[in-house]
């Protein structure tokens, strides 16, 4: 069993409450969870509102099929233009 789990630290232009931060995010959250089946929640900085760090894990049985549902869903971010993409960082487990 591998289990995918990407952390991705985004800024948010022009966001200037809170509010606007939280409806860019839960659109962002299910949108990725719709599309790829994983779970997803913000993990960090939930008082900054230009910032937001989220987190996004999968289960499955194959190495490279995790690792590459994790970069699907990388780009899929950075396609959003949601926010920019100031870090990430993917971690796969074998258990």
């Amino acid at each position: 069993m591998v289990v995918g789990v990407l952390k991705i630290t985004l800024l948010f232009h022009g966001c200037h409450s809170l509010k606007d931060k939280r409806r860019i995010l839960k659109s962002l959250l299910q949108k990725s969870k719709n599309k790829f089946n994983l779970s997803a929640a913000e993990v960090a900085a939930h008082d900054i509102h230009g910032r937001a760090v989220v987190a996004f894990s999968t289960v499955g049985t194959d190495l490279s099929f995790v690792n590459s549902v994790m970069d699907k869903v990388a780009d899929f971010i950075d396609a959003l233009e949601a926010g920019e993409i100031i870090d990430q960082d993917l971690e796969l487990i074998t258990l």
